[in-house]
């Protein structure tokens, strides 16, 4: 069956389609699933460059979806015919994070989803959303799981609450989807205004360019009455941390989720300390997580917004457009 592989890390012309084997039937407690659908995280992108490290001949990607071929012995939870989606981290199923790196991540420490079809252990799927598109359930298990894990499990967002959300890409867009389903106030920032449109016919509250506005921290600050945001979306890292704690209220929560911006750079410590924020690093969540969101996602009736699709023989090119951050949402492969 055809694969997409990395011959070796350090480029995008380093993406080869490829014939692999057939996985073959599932054994006790496996699962069979033909795979329909990926999409691009900026992690993934990373693993393709060679800016994280992975092994040559990876299989990349970080999110499937499809429908069950088959259950091997025992299995109980999932049926063939069932549509499945998978999960960030199949080994961290509930309770607190027992990773601190990228070692059991599908398409970086192990074989992703970038191939037909795969078999593995059942707890590495959880149910796709009802009458989602494969396409559509492929957004869920890095972007939309990290949104919901930073705001609704970390940040116990409720209504009345402020958000700010750096960007909109992915995890953004979601993360705007979320604050607005759960009646709270959200803010947007970008360096389109074409996309800020787009957000604010989204629900977004108050908009910012930050390329025209480089203190963009005290804008939100002083539209907020002075009193700062409950919760930042912190995507860009240390080149956007320093706004994102003037923009944040005493007490207040900042998921950082990105490193856009780099890897290493100051942070005002005496603000940090002084407004007594709490700053919380995530990377995604676990299986327990992402089947609470998608309850959540089914009983709210939030459906993700997908940008482009490509064919995965074409998952290069796919990376090329993320390249140029001119998508709004996600971008997809169909397998």
């Amino acid at each position: 069956m055809k694969a997409i592989k990395i011959a070796r890390p350090g480029g995008l012309d380093k993406l080869l389609v490829t014939d692999i084997d057939d996985p073959g039937a599932p054994g006790p407690g496996e699962v069979r699933v033909r795979l329909h659908a990926s999409s691009l995280n900026y992690h993934d992108y990373a693993v393709a460059i060679g800016a994280i490290p992975t092994a040559n001949g990876r299989i990349p990607m970080s999110d499937g979806a499809g429908v069950v071929e088959a259950v091997g012995e025992g299995v109980t939870e999932f049926a063939a015919g069932d549509h499945v989606v998978s999960c960030f981290f199949p080994y961290w199923q509930e309770g607190e994070a027992p990773h601190g790196n990228f070692s059991h991540v599908p398409g970086d420490g192990l074989d992703g989803y970038a191939r037909e079809a795969i078999v593995v252990p059942t707890d590495w799927f959880t149910h796709a959303p009802k009458g989602w598109s494969h396409l559509e359930a492929a957004t869920l298990p890095c972007a939309a799981l990290t949104a919901w894990r930073a705001l609704v499990v970390e940040g116990q967002l409720k209504a009345g609450d402020s958000v700010l959300i750096l960007g909109t890409g992915g995890v953004a867009i979601f993360a705007l989807q979320f604050a607005k389903a759960m009646g709270a106030t959200a803010i947007v920032t970008s360096s389109s205004d074409a996309k800020l449109e787009r957000a604010r016919a989204m629900g977004a509250d108050f908009t910012v360019n930050y390329k025209t506005d480089p203190e963009w921290g005290s804008t939100v600050r002083e539209w907020t009455g002075k009193r700062g945001v409950d919760h930042v979306l912190e995507i860009g890292g240390p080149g956007t941390l320093a706004q994102s704690i003037t923009a944040v209220r005493i007490g207040g929560h900042i998921s950082m989720i990105g490193i856009l911006t780099g890897t290493k750079g100051e942070v005002p410590t005496m603000l940090l300390m002084a407004k007594q924020i709490k700053l919380k690093g995530i990377i995604v969540g676990s299986r327990a997580h992402q089947r609470d969101m998608i309850r959540g996602l089914e009983a709210t009736g939030i459906r993700p917004v997908v940008d482009k699709t490509f064919p995965l023989a074409d998952l290069a090119d796919a990376f090329r457009y993320e390249e140029e951050a001119a998508h709004f949402g996600k971008i997809c492969v169909e397998i």
